[in-house]
């Protein structure tokens, strides 16, 4: 597990927002504990970043998979192929992006319509997890 995937971060980023008095820093903090949160969700997440199992509810994977990774990760060629397969094929968990995408949409709409081009980045994040998504799924094909 990455340290990314706990909330060190995000108390670094809330704490130098404070420090620097730095409103942007303080919510992108804030932001980012909410994607750890949701991580816990879907994959489980190293939280402290102080143990290496991951907890959290994890929807897209069952106990007996995790306990058992390695066997379902050597039916693959490309090992991250059985994370992807595991997330596009939960189409709830699909569709709570979706979700999350239109509330974003209807926040910036509503209060800060001035950034509405940020969304730009979205989209191109959008496109390189897709473009990986299909790259994946032709590599697993042949």
């Amino acid at each position: 597990m990455l340290i990314s995937h706990s909330i060190i971060p995000s108390i670094i980023i809330i704490l130098l927002g404070l420090i620097f008095n730095w409103i942007a820093l303080i919510f992108s903090g804030i932001l980012y504990f909410f994607h750890i949160l949701i991580d816990m969700i879907d994959w489980g997440t190293n939280l402290l970043f102080l143990n290496k199992k991951p907890i959290g509810i994890k929807i897209l994977i069952s106990e007996e998979e995790l306990a058992n990774l390695p066997e379902y990760l050597a039916k693959y060629k490309h090992k991250e192929s059985f994370f992807d397969e595991k997330y596009y094929a939960n189409k709830a968990w699909l569709a709570t992006e979706v979700l999350i995408f239109a509330i974003m949409m209807v926040t910036i709409t509503i209060f800060a319509l001035e950034y509405i081009y940020i969304i730009i980045f979205y989209f191109i994040g959008l496109y390189f997890h897709l473009a990986r998504h299909y790259h994946l799924k032709k590599l697993e094909a042949r």
